[in-house]
């Protein structure tokens, strides 16, 4: 599946099956969060058969159901922590995409549960993954449009639009989009506003942007 198509198709799921997750995907989901880790020097994990952490008032509050395997974003508590995490850990959410499997960003609607993961002297959990196989394959939510989120105009090279476009499929906390992309002198900054985990946010923005533009095809101001 072609990546555009690929982040299109991902929507939030928060209702699962009882149906494991078959080996093959786990296998490769291990390899690529080892390869993340590599790259990142995230200590990120992945809690399969674990039904606790989405079994309390506010999981149930927060509309989950059936989920037992989630992806843990831990890493070394550091200035761009929340960002590396929201990368990464969107890298991991496509990949889960493209073996089948339905995840959703969880930042407070679930129970830390002692022994499921590690969290060593220095690090923190920022956020989990839910993850397995849907009950559904979620529905498309409303987006800002690309002059809201940037300042792309007519001049603007095609690349950034297509940048901007994949950006807009990116999941934020609470759908709200409150990140800025802006083109100058061939370059590309993209900033954060303010509200509950935009930081995290921006960097799934930046992953999205990448795949839409090719990591290779233009430079982060």
């Amino acid at each position: 599946m072609q990546q555009f198509d690929l982040m299109k198709s991902r929507h939030s799921v928060r209702q699962y099956t009882d149906c494991p997750i078959k080996d093959a995907a786990l296998v490769a989901l291990r390899a690529e969060i080892e390869e993340c880790n590599k790259e990142s020097g995230l200590h990120i994990q992945l809690v399969t058969d674990e039904p606790k952490a989405f079994d309390g008032f506010m999981a149930h509050y927060g509309k989950f159901s059936g989920v037992t395997n989630y992806i843990a974003l831990v890493g070394k508590k550091e200035k761009d922590l929340d960002e590396k995490c929201g990368y990464f850990g969107e890298r991991l959410v496509l990949k889960a995409q493209a073996l089948g499997l339905n995840t959703c960003w969880v930042a407070m609607t679930y129970s830390k549960v002692s022994g499921a993961y590690q969290v060593a002297k220095g690090e923190k959990l920022v956020i989990v993954i839910a993850l397995g196989y849907g009950k559904t394959q979620g529905v498309t939510h409303k987006t800002k449009s690309p002059t809201e989120v940037s300042n792309l105009s007519a001049d603007a090279p095609a690349w950034f639009k297509d940048g901007v476009t994949a950006a807009l499929l990116a999941p934020t906390a609470m759908n709200q989009q409150k990140f800025y992309l802006n083109y100058a002198d061939g370059k590309v900054t993209a900033s954060a506003g303010r509200g509950f985990y935009t930081r995290i946010d921006l960097g799934i923005v930046k992953y999205h942007f990448e795949l839409g533009v090719g990591k290779d095809n233009f430079l982060w101001g």
